[in-house]
């Protein structure tokens, strides 16, 4: 019996950025505000940031009452944003990233997002430990 090797990446990053554009976020025909997606990936690039924060513009993350969703991964841990309504909430996350960036480190997420912090699930991870 050959067991499988667990999976490796050399592609490891700090953390990723995951931007909602679903069924209900960056839908300005539904009456939502826009997700600016070229203006982020344009900006990751510019930043040189894919290595070390990597974005992903997903398809529908739900909680879809929160409307423009995005969800920031770093290690076991994860941080949910809801209500992205503004250009500075995106800069605001572009700005964090790069920062972490600049310091090869992960900082704390900056008020302008933190007021964003929502909880998805009703309870935590027993795998995940949160602090």
């Amino acid at each position: 019996m050959s067991f499988k090797a667990e999976p490796e990446t050399t592609r490891k990053t700090m953390g990723q950025v995951v931007v909602c554009q679903g069924c209900c976020c960056g839908r300005t025909d539904k009456g939502h505000p826009a997700v600016p997606v070229d203006w982020l990936k344009a900006e990751w690039r510019r930043r040189q940031l894919p290595k070390k924060i990597h974005l992903t513009i997903s398809g529908c993350l739900g909680p879809c009452d929160a409307t423009n969703v995005a969800l920031v991964m770093f290690g076991d841990s994860a941080v949910w944003l809801g209500g992205l309504d503004s250009f500075d909430d995106y800069q605001a996350l572009a700005d964090w990233a790069s920062g972490c960036g600049l310091a090869g480190e992960l900082r704390p997420l900056p008020p302008a997002l933190a007021r964003l912090r929502m909880q998805r699930f009703t309870v935590a991870s027993p795998l995940v430990e949160i602090s």
